[in-house]
């Protein structure tokens, strides 16, 4: 990427975010030059790091959020109010003996969990507040302790695994993060456990450092390797759901598209073989 194209994605973020997130208050014009050298180092790592994996991401744009790793665990879009209302419906139908949750919004899906259960929740950063029926444990499933292994019949982990590795949240920089993160997301699992699993989907990218984004036939591929389908549902570019559709009745036109999503929201229900 050159410095011509990162200076006029950064100012195309800066403009339309408006607000500090890049090291600039709109405001104010102030200029932090500690995340501009932070973002540089960070996409320094990443494009080395693309150059030895077989699965390719281009960073197609900037969408710097060093402000993220300073909040509190979890923040998420409206868009999925359908996948969090989805999951927790799904849980309470096919009642786990323990289920852990891996990244995903506390103020949402969890807290849909927590209403009826005891949900655990895995995330990087710290969970500074006790909230009934949440138990917390700050961990980096890039990492995976080896006492996790096969500790549980039911995970989910919902518009989490796009962050592994781009250092939003104060990760580490890891090109293949978001493999490592699957690898021990499985492992998590007995044979036979239940993945509640979604990203967002679309035409396959980085922005950087924000997310990843899969296409549908990546990720299908992805999952297909240690677990059978139960179902897959979308929410699509302009919020509407479509929950369980039936894949032998799509196209491979629609397939190939990603069901025409730009960023979209795949859900997947998964076993593990």
């Amino acid at each position: 990427m050159s410095v011509k194209t990162f200076l006029q994605d950064a100012k195309t973020a800066l403009n339309k975010y408006a607000y500090l997130r890049f090291g600039v208050r709109i405001l104010t014009g102030t200029f932090s030059t500690k995340y501009y050298s932070d973002l540089k180092s960070d996409l320094k790592k990443l494009e080395e790091q693309a150059k030895n994996s077989k699965v390719q991401f281009p960073v197609s744009g900037l969408y710097p959020c060093y402000e993220d790793k300073k909040d509190n665990a979890g923040r998420l879009m409206l868009h999925y109010f359908f996948q969090d209302i989805f999951v927790a419906q799904q849980i309470f139908k096919n009642k786990p003996v323990r289920h852990i949750d891996v990244g995903s919004r506390v103020d949402g899906f969890v807290a849909h969990v927590a209403t009826f259960r005891e949900i655990e929740v895995f995330d990087i950063r710290p969970l500074e507040i006790e909230v009934p029926n949440i138990k917390f444990t700050q961990a980096d499933l890039m990492n995976l302790d080896e006492s996790k292994i096969a500790c549980t019949d039911s995970v989910s982990c919902l518009h989490a695994l796009e962050h592994f590795g781009l250092g939003r949240y104060g990760d580490p920089i890891s090109y293949d993060g978001y493999l490592d993160g699957f690898k021990n997301i499985t492992q998590l699992l007995k044979p036979g456990g239940t993945l509640y699993f979604s990203v967002p989907m679309g035409v396959q990218r980085i922005e950087f450092h924000a997310h990843r984004v899969f296409s549908f036939n990546y990720l299908y591929e992805m999952v297909s390797q240690n677990f059978h389908l139960n179902s897959f549902s979308y929410v699509n570019d302009n919020n509407e759901f479509f929950q369980e559709i039936d894949l032998v009745k799509i196209s491979d036109n629609d397939k190939n598209s990603s069901f025409g999503c730009k960023f979209g929201c795949g859900i997947f229900v998964l076993t593990k073989k």
